[in-house]
């Protein structure tokens, strides 16, 4: 999921002065397809190999799930890498049992586009930007808690792992990318899909989502479809790896690189959005020689 935090957030060094501006307007169209017929690439997570998120019936009552996948060396050892997937809405309880879970880490490597030096206190953000509080807003609207107001990325043993701003906006002109191309890639991909009966929901759906007494249920049953499916990402990510994933994930692998070389480092988490897992995960595999050895599914909110 693209995290872009305010530029309020405690920082102890200074970026250009006119990147959020830059990186706000157009984000703001693109999580609003959120809920607009349209699937986001933040947790478009599936793989012929390994499967990143699924929907758990338990009598009647269905559960969206994200994985934990742990990676281990091929050739044997005590270290392991486990790939948390991150979903940015869910229940309050599917971030307290990660805050818990986290804590048996030697380190936490973590997603957030941010100056290097900035932090993110407790609680979240005072001021958050703009992407961030239309994402607290359909949190809200879904009954649902956000992620930055829940987990706790104060411990020392948490590492920022991921692009600054000025990295992230030249990294996308260096690829030719922009946010109004990557909306529009998302609306021709999914018109092409309702042409052919294989979008996830329509515009029936949505209404009689907002129709519904019940529409927190209603559209927590309608983000789980989307959430699902896969396509979407591979017409973002096309042959060379986009900014928004692949050119991020290899910045925290370079973290992670960095953090394998302390021999008192035993086990590691990449808590990233659900999307980017598939990509760690041919990674882990071709770069660092590891397998994946287990998956633990977490609860991420439920439904009827």
């Amino acid at each position: 999921m693209l995290e872009i935090l305010s530029p309020h957030t405690k920082n102890t060094h200074t970026e250009a002065p006119t990147y959020m501006h830059k990186l706000i307007k157009l984000p703001l169209l693109f999580f609003i397809l959120v809920l607009a017929n349209t699937a986001t690439l933040a947790f478009q997570v599936d793989s012929s190999e390994q499967k990143y998120t699924r929907i758990l019936d338990r009598d009647g009552v269905k559960s969206f799930q994200v994985a934990m996948v742990r990676y281990a060396p091929r050739t044997g050892g005590e270290r392991y890498v486990d790939l948390v997937g991150a979903v940015h809405i869910a229940d309050e309880t599917y971030y307290q049992n990660l805050n818990e879970m986290f804590k048996n880490y030697d380190a936490v490597l973590y997603e957030a586009i941010m100056p290097e030096g900035a932090s993110i206190p407790v609680g979240g953000p005072t001021e958050k930007s703009g992407l961030s509080g239309l994402q607290s807003g359909i949190a809200d609207f879904m009954g649902l808690s956000f992620q930055m107001n829940e987990v706790d990325y104060s411990s020392k043993h948490f590492l920022h792992a991921d692009m600054t701003p000025t990295e992230f906006q030249q990294s996308m002109e260096n690829k030719g990318e922009s946010f109004f191309g990557i909306v529009f890639k998302m609306m021709r991909a999914d018109y092409a899909n309702q042409l052919t009966g294989n979008s996830p929901i329509n515009n029936f759906d949505l209404m009689k989502a907002m129709m519904a007494t019940d529409r927190e249920n209603e559209f927590r049953k309608i983000l789980a479809t989307v959430l699902l499916d896969m396509d979407m990402l591979k017409t973002l990510e096309g042959s060379e790896g986009s900014t928004i994933i692949s050119e991020r994930n290899n910045k925290a692998l370079k973290v992670l690189s960095i953090a394998l070389q302390d021999d008192g480092n035993k086990s590691f988490a990449i808590f990233y959005g659900a999307g980017h897992l598939p990509d760690f995960h041919e990674k882990l595999i071709a770069d660092f020689d590891m397998v994946p050895v287990s998956t633990q599914w977490l609860d991420a909110w439920s439904f009827q």
